[in-house]
């Protein structure tokens, strides 16, 4: 989703010198700051790791849900919506991991740059985000295992083992295990989502008119969620630090990680379609209705039990839980990263980039080890636990609703602006199709923004 050029010499080698070196990220930079392009890598699916780790996180249970209903009330009419959806986030994803290629710094570092109202909408963002989210993520991979262990534990009980369980495994786990466990769980979900898909057999015909676009009666607001709501979160603006942390820090890897974002989120499209098919067949054509929310899910499980028997419910439970288990390890592994960069920079400027971002220079303390990178994995675990079991107060709802409504729109736009300036070398700036889908995308954001800031209970 990009239209930047791509030769086998690579861009950088017509960019020489580049603005880097003016922007602060010195020689040896990803554009180069003046020393000889990096050669090109050749594309492999053995480097496949980072994009799948980024739509996982992305695509939790809540996703899932609003694909199936969108499937149960409309049938295959808005699949085309849900694919537009993928598509979108491949075109951010893509500009965020080339943000970090190009210029060899993090995006933290480009936010900051355009001025310190940044800063101060990502610090109450990770904040409040941070602490709603953390009981909301314990809360969706509890659901699963209450369903397949009925009377071992409260729900509740059950969360706080989710939590902490998510704590324990990244403190103790570098990046590369990390990736190897998320794809192993990605492949349960595949697996999962296409065999209830195959199961409940599609009707191909209506399958291929879903793709031409069309909006039933009342449908608008509810089609623009689906498009904008699919995978996306603030993993995506993760995705720059799980590329540096494979390994990949200049424009050498640029096919590689274009290659891998379009894997991942064709996977994701998988994942969407799959969920719309049984929401089209097992839903539509019954006139079942489920809940909104996680415990949807376990609706759709009754359904399953009762049409296609225990092992079937059983399974697609199992394929519930890896959704939910993604999201929540993803979410405490990336957005401490990002953290984690957030604070280096507060205490050194620009010259902390070497020592905190993803993929460290030799010497300096791992990411993954450092105090800001595990102070806020203890904030995503403990202090949330609270929410779990009172209810939550209604200014922090209004509070996170806001800020979270905000932050899709202010990171397409802050991207379609680091990527159209000097703070990005020529050749790796934005062309026509990049700048007309992140302007689209940041366009809608907005819309939905409004739109989510409306309907919170002031």
């Amino acid at each position: 989703m990009t239209d930047t050029a791509d030769t086998a010499e690579g861009p950088g080698a017509r960019d020489g010198g580049g603005p880097g070196g003016r922007d602060g990220t010195g020689p040896g930079a990803g554009a180069g700051g003046g020393a000889a392009a990096p050669a090109m890598r050749r594309p492999g699916w053995r480097h496949i790791g980072p994009g799948i780790v980024v739509a996982a996180t992305g695509v939790g249970a809540g996703d899932l849900v609003a694909t199936l209903v969108a499937g149960g009330k409309y049938g295959y009419t808005l699949l085309w919506a849900a694919v537009l959806g993928c598509l979108i986030k491949i075109s951010l994803a893509e500009a965020a991991g080339r943000w970090h290629l190009a210029t060899g710094r993090t995006l933290l570092d480009g936010w900051r740059s355009l001025g310190a109202w940044t800063t101060v909408y990502f610090a109450g963002y990770v904040g409040v985000w941070g602490f709603v989210y953390g009981a909301a993520a314990m809360s969706s991979t509890a659901l699963p295992l209450a369903a397949l262990f009925p009377g071992v534990m409260g729900l509740k009980w059950w969360a706080v083992l989710c939590g902490v369980g998510g704590l324990l495994f990244v403190w103790f786990n570098r990046y590369a295990v990390f990736e190897k466990v998320m794809t192993a769980l990605v492949g349960v979900m595949f697996l999962v989502t296409v065999y209830l898909a195959v199961r409940v057999a599609p009707n191909l015909g209506d399958l291929a008119a879903g793709l031409v676009p069309a909006l039933p009666d009342g449908s608008l607001l509810y089609t623009l969620g689906l498009v904008g709501g699919v995978g996306g979160t603030i993993t995506l603006a993760a995705y720059g630090y799980w590329v540096n942390a494979k390994g990949w820090r200049d424009t050498g890897w640029m096919r590689v990680m274009r290659l891998d974002n379009r894997v991942a989120y064709l996977t994701t499209g998988i994942f969407v379609v799959a969920m719309l098919i049984v929401g089209a067949e097992l839903l539509h054509s019954s006139g079942i209705a489920i809940a909104q929310g996680d415990k949807g899910l376990i609706d759709l499980g009754g359904v399953l039990d009762e049409r296609y028997g225990t092992a079937t419910a059983k399974l697609f439970l199992v394929g519930f839980f890896a959704a939910s288990v993604t999201s929540l390890i993803g979410v405490w592994q990336g957005v401490s990263l990002l953290f984690a960069d957030f604070v280096a920079r507060l205490r050194g400027g620009a010259g902390a980039s070497a020592g905190a971002g993803a993929g460290a220079a030799p010497g300096a303390v791992p990411v993954e080890r450092s105090v800001p990178f595990r102070a806020y994995l203890l904030w995503l675990t403990f202090p949330p636990m609270a929410l779990l079991f009172l209810d939550r107060p209604f200014v922090l709802v209004v509070v996170y609703g806001v800020i979270g409504a905000f932050f899709m729109p202010f990171l397409a736009l802050t991207l379609l602006w680091l990527l159209n300036s000097s703070r990005t070398p020529r050749a790796w700036r934005n062309g026509w199709l990049s700048n007309a889908v992140l302007g689209a995308a940041g366009l809608l954001f907005l819309v939905l923004c409004v739109q989510q800031v409306r309907e919170l209970p002031w």
